[in-house]
């Protein structure tokens, strides 16, 4: 559905009227398009004394073709040298009107809060330098792998991310936080190269751990040629927009849906050259019905992506036992039992991605959703239980949590309530389902080895359960 409001504030008039009586102003967003660069302006790398990651980030910074400016000579202008780059050199004072798609700071080297510091000398002379939809990232070590004052401010960067993010939302422009394990910097690329593109423009104010993985050369226009995507609710909506993204990025994508949307899901695999099948997924043999299929019609599958979920909404005090138990099957039980039973039968294949769609309604909560709530917190704890398990298998486990979508159900919510949702982000706007889609086949691509045990919101940074 249509931004209204939005379109209006942008229009010549819109523009005119909107600063003078205090109305906001959400940004149009750019999204990716194919055959765009990965980094859509100059990038400026800085670094905190005794930080690690100079030489990885450079050498993804050169790959992706970036005009990369460095804040210093020394050290960090060696190590992005020796990465490929000839970078140019950007002074804190310097004069001009030079802007900066992403700003990109390796914090890795701050080990006490006094050090934080570090934070205020870079950002702070190039925040009014961000382009619109422009990207900032940070770059930390995982908190909880250290001790005393640096595990302190470490765990610091997320108030400064969090906080700057919203302070350059209203250009469009997301501000992320990358907590990188001891030994995975040779991990960061398929992070790196998401974050600072299109494809994850709604996406903002997230705190993302990269652990060791399996590192992987791959073909980064179809990362996922010669792989099989499951995803239930594929039909329409979310689902559709999963796997039509999976599909471009190279998946034979088997769309799963329940046999009153038959046609609709066959209407979308056909259109993007996948295979269609119907289950009731909370059906008791449902698990080792889809494992058998998998398992003979394609010899496995490598993605799964459980994004069937339904809603029940009624206060608790009205809410029928049945009702409850319904969304519970569905949206919790359901991915449970069917992962429980790929795994077990080695379905999934080695370097597998097992992906869920949780919510910010199982975050922050939401009137009338005890059961829906309940269950997005339960696939959160799903993707917690399983992390280090599957991991042991070479296979990741990751969750996202959409916010406002707009989607045809967001399209059916009354008008004062349906405004509050868009407006309430940092990005001050509903996102589109393919903003979800995108980052499930971040999740998915064989670069995200590294990527396991993350809840990422996609939701603009919504101010609901910040």
């Amino acid at each position: 559905m249509a931004d209204r409001y939005q379109q209006f504030v942008n229009s010549f008039v819109g523009k005119q009227i909107a600063p003078k009586v205090g109305l906001p102003q959400p940004p149009f967003l750019k999204r990716h398009r194919p055959g765009a660069p990965v980094v859509a302006g100059p990038v400026v790398f800085g670094q905190a004394p005794g930080g690690l990651l100079a030489g990885d980030v450079g050498r993804v910074l050169a790959l992706i073709g970036a005009e990369t400016w460095t804040t210093e000579e020394g050290d960090l202008r060696a190590a992005v040298t020796d990465a490929g780059l000839a970078p140019k050199i950007w002074a804190p004072g310097a004069g001009g009107d030079q802007r900066f798609h992403g700003l990109v700071f390796d914090a890795t080297g701050i080990s006490s809060p006094a050090e934080l510091a570090a934070l205020h000398a870079f950002f702070q002379p190039l925040a009014r330098r961000i382009t619109g939809s422009g990207r900032v990232i940070v770059l930390g070590t995982t908190p909880e792998l250290l001790e005393g004052s640096s595990r302190i401010a470490q765990r610091a960067l997320e108030g400064f991310t969090r906080s700057f993010a919203k302070e350059i939302g209203a250009k469009g422009a997301t501000a992320q936080l990358v907590y990188v394990a001891p030994g995975a910097g040779d991990r960061i690329e398929s992070t790196l190269r998401f974050l600072l593109s299109a494809k994850s423009a709604f996406v903002d104010g997230q705190a993302i751990r990269i652990s060791a993985g399996e590192k992987a050369e791959l073909n980064w226009t179809e990362p996922l040629k010669g792989k099989v995507a499951l995803v239930t609710g594929a039909s329409r909506g979310i689902g559709e927009a999963i796997a039509e993204t999976l599909a471009r990025d190279g998946a034979h994508v088997v769309g799963l849906d329940i046999e009153p949307l038959a046609e609709d899901l066959q209407k979308v695999t056909e259109r993007i050259g996948g295979s269609a099948i119907t289950f009731d997924v909370t059906a008791e043999d449902a698990p080792k019905q889809l494992a058998a299929y998998l398992k003979k019609e394609h010899g496995g599958v490598d993605i799964v992506v459980h994004n069937a979920g339904i809603t029940r909404d009624k206060l608790l005090a009205n809410m029928k036992p049945e009702v409850w138990a319904q969304v519970i099957s569905v949206n919790l039980e359901a991915p449970e039992r069917i992962t429980r039973e790929l795994l077990d039968a080695k379905a999934i294949n080695q370097g597998g991605r097992v992906i869920g769609v949780a919510s910010i309604a199982g975050i922050a909560g939401n009137r009338g959703q005890t059961n829906y709530g309940a269950s997005k917190a339960g696939v959160i704890g799903f993707v917690d239980a399983l992390a280090d398990e599957v991991a042991a298998q070479g296979i990741t486990i990751n969750a996202v949590a959409p916010g406002f979508i707009e989607t045809k159900m967001t399209a059916a919510i009354p008008l004062g309530i349906r405004e509050a949702g868009r407006r309430m982000s940092s990005l001050g706007q509903g996102g589109l389902p393919v903003d979800v889609a995108e980052t499930i086949a971040w999740y998915a691509s064989p670069g995200s080895g590294g990527v396991n045990g993350n809840t990422v919101r996609v939701c603009g940074q919504s101010l609901i359960g910040a």
